[in-house]
Parts: C-alpha cells; structure tokens; sequence
C-alpha cells in the first residue's frame, strides 16, 4: 500500500516553495520552525527525494521539488471539494476582490477559475487596480480583499511571496549617465513609482517623465519603444524587456512583498474571502509565472 500524502504537510510544503524561506513559512501558518522542517522532513521521506536543496543562506526546490508542486495542489485541490461536498457547507454571498495589475498576465484567471467553479453561488467582483489605490479602496470599506504590493513600513496582510525590483527597458535601451535618467512610470499612488523616485533621490540622480500610464500594458509599449526605463518586479517582467541597472548605473530598488489583506468583515463576505485567500495561497508559486 503506497503512501497517503498528509494534507498538512502538503500545505506546509507549497508555503515553504512560495516564501523559498522556513522562517516566513513557520510565521504565515503560525507554527513552529521545527514544526515546518519536520512536515518537509516527512513529506521527503515519503516520496523518497529530497525537495527542496538548502544551505545557510537560501532554500531552493530541486527537480523533484518542481514535480510536487503540481501533486500537491492537486490533492489539496481534491481534498477541499470533498470537505465542501461531505461538509454540506456552499458559500454564498458577494465577494470584492481587488488585484493588483502584476498579476494579469500569470496564472491568477486559473485560480478564479477553480474558485468559481468549487463557490458557483459566489458573486465574484474582480477591481483590477494599482497597488496603492487597492489599499486606499479597502480602507474605505470598498473592497473585502486584496492581493497587492505591501506599501512600505507597512506591516498588514498575509505574505503570498517576495520579490525584488528592477530596473527594466527595451534590450537596446541605453541610459546616458550624464543625462536625467528617462522613466516610465505609473501615477499616484503606485508603489513602484514612490520606490523608482526615492531611490533616485537617494542617489541624487537627476530624472525626467517620458510617459505615465495607469495600465501595464501601456508602461510596457512605451517601454518596448525604449522611451525609457521602468520599476517592476523582477519575477514578472513582461516578455521581451529586460533588466538595465548593471548597465545603466541605476540605483537598486530593494525587495516587495505581496501581500492579501483582509477589508473589514462584512455579512456574507468573510467566509468567501477566507476561501479565495486559501486558494491564492495555495497556489501562490503560479502567481510568479507567466500564463
């Protein structure tokens, strides 16, 4: 009889593959570090391969790692439909959920998807919005949940994952030196345009606007035009930019947590809520792959 897989540790898995970190994976389940090494530890046992490849300094997944991922958001994914099922529970109500425009173009449609398919009764309300604005709209009782950019000195909300940021243009795009460097950049109240003025301020290096745009596919055609450089995260960058800092003598511009935060609980949306929040979870290592 072969091995059946325990959900727990499957979830503790997947956390430690989205935060690639056994200390932020201990605080976002609210358990032990010891706790979180044991559930790889057995879960490795299992399948008989290590998972993940780690030292001091970081934590990786191997091959084998890779291939759980997709098992175990599948057996997750079975085992929830069976609690839902066997549960008698539906949820129902409406949901205002707000997303930031960095997850557009990965595989966040998959994961409305299922939810939709799993809660058929829930009105699903998706606002598509810069990071900054999301929270300014949950603030104001507008929305019930948010996937977004974590603004800085804040402390709020549920890690999903870290990334850093970079500097990215078009592959030809040089950056004169003595020049005000040209930018690409979303309006008030974008993070990333906060985080790319600071951290050129810092440096004391001189800047100019070459286009501003509310929508990411429009930073990136003036970027594809190589009208100048832009602040994105770096495990998102749209096909065919690249980074430029090394080249362009740009200031670097830190790391950004993701982040979902809950609005105040209204009737009939925390339940929903808290269900898309486990699935976005979940499945948060697609979040940093392109559809």
């Amino acid at each position: 009889m072969g091995f059946v897989y325990d959900p727990g540790q499957l979830r503790t898995f997947l956390t430690v593959a989205q935060t690639l970190s056994f200390t932020r994976a201990a605080g976002r389940l609210g358990v032990r570090q010891s706790t979180v090494s044991q559930h790889v530890r057995r879960l490795e046992q299992a399948a008989g391969q290590p998972l993940f490849s780690r030292d001091t300094h970081s934590v990786q997944l191997t091959e084998s790692g890779e291939a759980m991922l997709g098992f175990a958001r599948t057996i997750l994914a079975a085992h929830e439909r069976a609690s839902a099922f066997f549960g008698g529970t539906r949820l129902r109500g409406r949901l205002r959920f707000g997303v930031s425009e960095d997850f557009v173009l990965t595989r966040l449609p998959e994961i409305l998807r299922s939810f939709r398919q799993e809660h058929p009764e829930v009105d699903l309300e998706l606002t598509v919005e810069l990071s900054g604005t999301l929270h300014e709209q949950l603030a104001a009782g507008l929305l019930d949940l948010v996937l977004a950019k974590r603004r800085a000195g804040d402390i709020h909300g549920e890690l999903v994952w870290r990334s850093s940021l970079a500097w990215i243009g078009a592959p030809r795009l040089r950056v004169d030196p003595d020049r005000p460097v040209p930018l690409i950049l979303y309006p008030p109240p974008a993070i990333t345009r906060s985080r790319a003025l600071d951290a050129l301020g810092a440096q004391g290096r001189a800047w100019r606007v070459a286009c501003t745009s509310s929508s990411l596919s429009g930073l990136t055609a003036a970027a594809h035009a190589g009208l100048g450089v832009m602040a994105h995260t770096r495990g998102l960058v749209p096909q065919g930019l690249v980074p430029v800092t090394a080249r362009a003598g740009l200031p670097e511009l830190g790391e950004v947590d993701f982040v979902l935060v809950h609005g105040r609980r209204q009737a009939g949306a925390q339940e929903a809520a808290d269900a898309l929040a486990d699935a976005i979870l979940t499945g948060g290592d697609r979040l940093q792959r392109p559809a």
